[in-house]
């Protein structure tokens, strides 16, 4: 990654970590979970209406943390508006890979998801500082355990 590329991308983290979107705690969101990352400190809440097609129809959330974690979860909530539940397993199985470097994403989804995943790239050099990794993934296992109706959710 040549230099002009990692600054933008930090530009990019340290905007979304500053100003991050959907940074609320909606009234109509009947789904919750908290998310924590012991090593960094990183404590989320995020909040998922569903409609009744089992799309997202909202995300937010709310809680502090470093500025990856918190550039993720502002990107991931604006990222899986109007996805399906099975979209967004398939969108954060392909961001896990991006963020831990081990494998290859999968090719279907790097078609389906190439706009989102261009848009989360910002994110990838976490790969470099497996610590970081978990900074970046936490928003992610946080929602997802909030759909299955989980209380908790831990990169653990």
């Amino acid at each position: 990654m040549d230099d002009d590329i990692r600054a933008l991308y930090q530009e990019v983290i340290l905007d979304h970590g500053k100003n991050p979107r959907n940074f609320r705690h909606p009234d109509d969101a009947p789904l919750e979970a908290h998310g924590n990352n012991p090593l960094c400190g990183d404590k989320l809440t995020v909040y998922v209406r569903l409609g009744e097609d089992k799309k997202i129809e909202d995300a937010a959330f709310e809680g502090r943390g470093c500025a990856i974690s918190i550039a993720s979860a502002s990107m991931m909530t604006g990222i899986l508006r109007g996805k399906s539940v099975a979209e967004m397993e398939r969108l954060f199985g392909a961001f896990h890979t991006m963020c831990t470097g081990e494998g290859e994403i999968d090719a279907a989804a790097a078609e389906e998801f190439e706009d989102d995943i261009d848009k989360l790239k910002v994110l990838s050099g976490v790969k470099q500082f497996p610590m970081r990794v978990k900074c970046a993934t936490l928003a992610w296992h946080t929602i997802n355990a909030a759909i299955l109706g989980e209380q908790d959710a831990s990169t653990e």
